[in-house]
């Protein structure tokens, strides 16, 4: 079952990033919480997009709390990231600095 509070923020997050790069050639999944389309390029409407990237919300969370790198989430497994468009390190460091994540 999904946290109601937790819902809350991840889609507050998923909000600013799609604000801060806004588009939809990215699908961007926090599982079970919420997923948003964002990165300017082609716009994809139907099936399994070919730019996504998936994470659960502890690894979002530190992202976001600079307590965990992008490559080294990708490199270990906790991103999974695919397609040409997918490498969103640039937009996540940018996006901590505008978020404050609490332990």
């Amino acid at each position: 079952m999904r946290d109601p509070v937790l819902l809350q923020e991840v889609k507050g997050i998923l909000a600013q990033l799609s604000a801060l790069a806004p588009g939809h050639a990215v699908e961007v999944r926090i599982p079970p919480y919420s997923a948003v389309q964002c990165v300017a390029g082609p716009k994809h409407t139907r099936g399994t997009p070919p730019n996504v990237v998936e994470m659960d919300y502890q690894t979002l969370k530190a992202l976001l709390g600079n307590n965990l790198e992008w490559h080294d989430a990708v490199s270990s497994g906790a991103i999974h990231a695919s397609g040409e468009r997918s490498d969103l390190s640039a937009l996540f460091a940018q996006l901590a600095l505008t978020i404050r994540i609490t332990s």
